[in-house]
């Protein structure tokens, strides 16, 4: 399936967070459309509605307010519309077991926010170049998870 461009959605009720991930989405050479919410109940309240787009990836913070991020992986895996969305949590350090259970729970990445924007930048655009790859060569996302540092 070729596409011209990802569709991705930020959730975070961090203004400067969402600031820097729209920023780095534009330098990349891969064509974004990104949707910024600053809580869990209204990204989830947007995919829900019959009439939205389902992106191609979703990146929430950890410590989403409305609507926590477990709560959200979960109402997705759940969802057969959103199959193909890739799930990406993000928070600064948190202990092994609740990265763990992000991944049970169906969250497909896991990745420690980085200290500094360049860091940042380079690790937003490995994800976001990586799902491009899977998006558009076709291949299966159903097994597909990963752990950044």
């Amino acid at each position: 399936m070729n596409k011209e461009f990802l569709n991705v959605i930020v959730a975070d009720n961090d203004e400067n967070t969402l600031i820097f991930f729209k920023n780095i989405f534009k330098a990349l050479k891969i064509p974004i459309k990104v949707q910024c919410f600053s809580n869990g109940k209204d990204a989830m309240d947007y995919l829900n509605n019959e009439d939205a787009v389902v992106p191609e990836v979703i990146f929430m913070t950890y410590t989403l307010p409305g609507k926590s991020s477990i709560d959200c992986v979960e109402e997705i895996r759940s969802k057969t519309k959103f199959s193909n969305l890739v799930t990406a949590v993000y928070s600064e350090q948190i202990p092994e077991n609740e990265i763990e259970e992000i991944f049970v729970k169906g969250a497909h990445i896991y990745m420690r926010k980085p200290d500094t924007f360049e860091a940042l930048k380079k690790v937003l655009s490995e994800i976001i170049t990586i799902n491009w790859q899977y998006h558009t060569s076709g291949l299966n996302k159903e097994n597909f998870i990963l752990k950044v540092r």
